[in-house]
């Protein structure tokens, strides 16, 4: 192995001098880069350079990733967090920027990177521009209105996705969907996501779903990349095959960072593939939770009903009047009757006997044949004295009848052959087993006493 040396260098920067043109000492992979680091921070100063941005990724902790390309080549930056919070604005794929940093070497891995002091926007790239016009095209169509959104199923039993067949996209969401809710049928419509092309057949890919009608809802996938990887999910053909599709649309491309053309016409975008995964699977636990808990509330409610029906019950029970009671206050009102019948009845003779009275003095007054006018008088006395009596004895005789017809249809009588009378849960008489359920409660009366019971089979007339 062959070691430049640079007279100007320290003597602790890792290299060994040498006389004969062979190295002295076999350094180790870390001193080599360690001493290459030192060479390229020696050799170039802090300095200015333009590219466009692409695979850009900004980390949990703060830091920004990205490359730095132009047609020839490209360089891989980093801006540390103590750096970028200083900017005013947010660095996305396909911008233009020119970066002020210093030339570096990741020894860990052996690239070589450039590490952002300060950026500053220096215009848009090609595709961005391209991106930009596209979207402000079909937002003008309102292809992106909010009011053309659909909601998602709440729990879709069936999940299309459109992505590669090859991809960890698709690796990702079917483990989503297992881990959450497996019983989800899933149909996977393969193409291709990037390359020439990808595009149209992405499109076709989703209106081949939407033709066929397996899925509720429709995911449209694939993981992250640079502008140029995720370029196929910007073509116009993908947008408007999304918009109809007869199914929601789900896009999950890239990550969080990344917006592409199918994300604005999706019905909703997903942050990732897995993203868009638990947007249409609820997790089976959580749904077991729910319906535990809706059961635990419905027995509540059950209890609190039958609570209150039971108090109805007792209630009521205690206005009902029981049926002999009401036989013997209605034999009381028919002894009344009869007594004020018998009382008119005599009233009526007497005053019919004061009346013949009275018309015998007068015919004894006006008549000269006074013999045979008292022989009359006694005569039609007589007779009114009969009819009277015969008068009476069909009003006795039908009074009877009327006592005998109540005491035989009276409620306690029936009760006595062997009759009960039974009531549904609403205190209303059962007539026919038609309007019956089976575990319905019911309540029969009998002559004496009474029983609650509860309905185990209705039959009908003909079983």
């Amino acid at each position: 192995m062959w070691i430049g040396y640079n007279r100007n260098m320290p003597q602790d920067q890792g290299l060994t001098r040498f006389s004969t043109g062979f190295p002295s000492a076999i350094l180790s992979v870390g001193e080599l880069n360690r001493s290459v680091r030192d060479l390229l921070e020696h050799r170039y100063p802090l300095l200015w350079v333009r590219g466009e941005i692409s695979n850009f990724v900004a980390a949990k902790s703060g830091h920004l990733y990205f490359v730095l390309k132009d047609a020839q080549a490209q360089v891989r930056c980093a801006m540390f967090r103590n750096r970028n919070q200083h900017l005013s604005w947010i660095p996305r794929d396909g911008m233009q920027v020119e970066v002020q940093g210093l030339v570096t070497l990741y020894e860990n891995r052996g690239e070589f990177q450039l590490i952002a002091e300060t950026m500053r926007q220096a215009g848009r790239g090609t595709l961005f521009e391209a991106f930009l016009r596209l979207k402000e095209k079909l937002e003008k169509e309102g292809l992106f209105d909010a009011a053309r959104k659909r909601p998602l199923p709440y729990l879709a039993r069936s999940v299309g996705i459109v992505t590669s067949a090859q991809g960890a996209a698709l690796r990702d969401v079917l483990a989503t969907l297992a881990r959450r809710n497996p019983s989800v049928a899933v149909f996977v419509y393969p193409t291709p996501v990037q390359g020439e092309g990808a595009g149209l057949k992405i499109a076709q890919a989703v209106s081949t779903a939407g033709d066929r009608g397996e899925c509720e809802v429709l995911i449209i996938c694939r993981g992250g990349g640079s502008i140029e990887d995720l370029w196929a999910f910007n073509d116009e053909s993908v947008a408007r095959a999304i918009r109809a599709c007869p199914v929601p649309v789900i896009s999950g491309v890239g990550h969080e960072t990344d917006f592409t053309i199918a994300d604005f016409a999706a019905d909703l975008r997903a942050p990732t593939p897995t993203g868009a995964a638990e947007l249409v699977s609820p997790e089976r636990a959580a749904l077991l939770d729910t319906v535990s808990a809706l059961l635990a509330a419905l027995g509540r409610r059950v209890l609190r009903d039958i609570d209150d029906r039971t108090q109805r019950v007792d209630h009521l029970s205690r206005r009902l009047q029981h049926p002999g009671q009401r036989l013997l206050e209605r034999n009381a009102y028919v002894t009344q009757l009869g007594r004020r019948l018998e009382s008119a009845g005599g009233r009526r003779i007497e005053q019919q006997g004061w009346m013949l009275a009275s018309l015998l003095q007068r015919l004894l007054g006006s008549a000269p044949r006074t013999a045979e006018l008292a022989a009359q008088v006694r005569n039609l006395a007589g007779r009114a004295g009969a009819a009277m009596r015969a008068m009476h004895a069909r009003d006795q005789a039908r009074l009877d009848r009327v006592l005998s017809s109540l005491e035989h249809l009276a409620p306690q009588s029936v009760l006595e052959r062997g009759y009960s009378m039974v009531r549904d849960g609403a205190g209303c008489l059962v007539r026919d087993a038609a309007g019956l359920r089976a575990g319905a409660p019911l309540e029969i009366t009998f002559a004496r006493g009474g029983a609650l019971a509860r309905v185990e089979r209705v039959t009908n007339q003909q079983d």
